[in-house]
């Protein structure tokens, strides 16, 4: 038994977690490689060939890894659990008229409770897996996430959701090291391919990144139920005909098919009336909203008025803001308005590089004068 406890590792044959892999077993922990099946494009109706972590190449990439370092490696299938949850809630949200994050619910509902289940029951100390962040203990004694030092791959955003037994057991070994040199010591272990392979950024389920056609293929019927709603203005004039409102996301600006002679950006999305409302980029922003399905990892209670850097998006650089704990939720006050908030999306509290938090954006708000 090694001195240093024994460890179970996602390994997507991808190159972030099989250096994660190789670098845990040569620290002198006794490693365990698991490889997690969650979907196969044949069941989306997708002609794509399957790419990213759901395909034979990368199963065999990771046991290769395994077999040569002297580790053994398993394959996990989940596919049934992880379309039961995040598949439905990824259509339920935009047939709800939000914009989910689908990587956020995986890694809080599926990723790391399959891991842990598997961890006990291979006698397992801790679970690791390739993400870029890092983990500490306050002093209060809870666990907490906090930024990978190379900004442009932290993962923080989409580990909000972690509560506090998975921290306590899991490893993020590469929050401390920056890309450059990760795919550096790819190299040096003798797999210079892997430091060339390149990285999937669409959603696992979406080989094609055309989530509209997914939704299509998913919900029976789909296209003639939505076909038809109206655009409206923020005052509610009838702007022309949109093709249904599960189609459209805040923000968006493009692929609207209705001109103004200037441009306009969805700004709201009705789905009792099936509209979608259109505005000018100003009515964008929002100085309030209300987030809800809250974690809570630094500290366990939220101080009213508590200031924190709160991020919108993954790639929001975040807003300095105000929370307020009010019934189970926590509303928002930006010192400077944001920009496309859309329910669904996750919000995560940051005090510096540390997250106080997070939770799913329910909508804006209206705080009471204090």
């Amino acid at each position: 038994m090694s001195r240093k406890g024994k460890v179970l590792v996602a390994m997507s044959g991808g190159i972030d977690s099989t250096v994660t892999a190789l670098m845990l077993h040569d620290e002198g922990y006794e490693v365990v490689g698991i490889t997690m099946k969650t979907w196969d494009y044949a069941s989306a109706g997708s002609s794509k060939k399957e790419t990213g972590c759901c395909n034979l190449d990368s199963f065999n990439d990771a046991r290769m890894a395994a077999v040569q370092h002297g580790f053994p490696h398993f394959v996990l299938d989940i596919r049934e659990e992880f379309g039961d949850f995040v598949i439905d809630n990824f259509v339920d949200e935009y047939l709800a008229g939000r914009t989910p994050n689908p990587c956020v619910m995986c890694n809080t509902h599926i990723k790391w409770r399959a891991l842990l289940k598997r961890a006990d029951a291979l006698n397992c100390d801790y679970i690791a897996t390739g993400h870029y962040g890092n983990i500490h203990q306050h002093e209060n004694r809870r666990y907490y996430i906090s930024k990978g030092i190379d900004d442009t791959k932290d993962q923080s955003y989409v580990l909000w959701g972690l509560q506090q037994d998975l921290l306590s057991r899991t490893l993020l070994p590469l929050g401390k090291y920056r890309k450059t040199q990760i795919r550096q010591m790819a190299n040096d272990y003798g797999y210079p391919e892997l430091a060339k392979k390149s990285e999937s950024y669409e959603i696992c389920f979406v080989p094609d990144n055309d989530y509209r056609g997914f939704l299509k293929r998913k919900v029976d019927g789909l296209e003639e139920k939505v076909n038809g709603g109206n655009f409206i203005d923020k005052n509610g004039n009838i702007l022309g005909a949109h093709k249904g409102y599960p189609f459209y996301t805040i923000g968006q600006r493009k692929g609207l098919d209705i001109t103004f002679g200037k441009p306009v950006y969805v700004t709201g999305i009705d789905p009792d009336t099936n509209t979608v409302v259109l505005g000018d980029e100003s009515d964008l922003e929002q100085s309030e909203m209300v987030v809800t399905k809250l974690n809570l990892m630094k500290y366990d209670t939220i101080t009213p008025g508590m200031e924190a850097v709160t991020k919108i998006r993954y790639k929001d650089k975040g807003s300095l803001s105000n929370l307020y704990p009010v019934n189970n939720t926590i509303s928002v006050r930006f010192y400077e308005n944001a920009k496309s908030i859309a329910p669904g999306q996750s919000a995560v509290f940051y005090e510096g590089d540390d997250v106080i938090g997070g939770g799913i954006i329910q909508r804006k708000s209206i705080l009471p004068n204090s």
